[in-house]
């Protein structure tokens, strides 16, 4: 029998199929880029799942260490034992702990071998550093090319440090460049101050001798203050000058809000 459809209903079928393939290839494109370039969830455990592979350490994890995914491996690292950090810092005498693998100055990661890590997990870390900028370049020299550093940071809007005078680049520059010791001093006066003695402005308190007595308790005890405080503007600005003035290799894959942090996603140059 002679094929009856005409052309134009011919050239439909085609166009009506082309469709459906078109539109199958746009739904399994759209399943692969959000497995690909969006986390799951926009909070600590969905950036940490869709980020975190391999092999990687945690620094000061304490009782809070990052919520991972089971296959993944991460060893924890402190200046402290477990025991020590107790005996040290009263207040965390009850609290669950996790074990130190790693004994390390984490500024420094003196003891993890030049780029071995696939990620490095640091949160609520960075603002205790005397020389954050350092850190940041010791943390991207333990990873392998095109490894993870995942940092969380206290935004000081919404914390305890929330009237302490905010740190400027040029402040971090001079810590990077000069050492930390000039400031080591006048960061424990703002602690001592503003989040111990609880003045909420920095005229006031000025003839307070309580001020220098705490201070000098707290370097005495080697306290691991919050030396740095930040908002989001000023992180942003640390992230450009690394980039752009002291040409540190990374690639920002996340930057992101959440509630009184910022999490932050580097990925080291390949």
């Amino acid at each position: 029998m002679t094929n009856t459809v005409n052309a134009p209903h011919r050239l439909r079928l085609k166009v009506e199929g082309l469709l459906k393939k078109v539109f199958r290839a746009s739904s399994d494109l759209t399943q692969t880029l959000s497995q690909t370039i969006a986390p799951s969830t926009f909070d600590r455990r969905g950036v940490a799942d869709h980020y975190l592979k391999g092999k990687g350490i945690e620094i000061g994890a304490l009782h809070n260490p990052l919520h991972v995914s089971d296959t993944i491996q991460v060893q924890y690292v402190d200046r402290m034992s477990v025991a020590d950090l107790k005996k040290h810092y009263p207040e965390l005498s009850e609290l669950p702990l996790v074990e130190v693998d790693i004994l390390d100055d984490g500024e420094e990661l003196t003891h993890i071998p030049p780029a071995s890590q696939d990620f490095v997990i640091a949160n609520h870390f960075i603002e205790h550093c005397q020389n954050p900028i350092k850190t940041m370049q010791s943390m991207l020299r333990v990873l392998k090319p095109a490894g993870i550093l995942y940092m969380g940071i206290p935004d000081k809007r919404y914390t305890f440090d929330v009237h302490r005078p905010l740190t400027t680049i040029d402040h971090l520059l001079k810590d990077y460049n000069e050492g930390p010791e000039w400031s080591k001093k006048q960061h424990f006066l703002d602690w001592a101050k503003f989040p111990s003695l609880g003045y909420t402005s920095e005229q006031d308190g000025q003839d307070d001798p309580r001020i220098e007595a705490e201070a000098d308790r707290f370097i005495a005890m080697d306290y691991s203050i919050h030396y740095h405080v930040w908002t989001q503007t000023e992180i942003l600005e640390l992230l450009a000058t690394l980039q752009k003035t002291l040409q540190f290799g990374f690639e920002v894959e996340l930057f992101l809000k959440n509630k009184d942090e910022m999490i932050l996603v580097l990925r080291k140059n390949a």
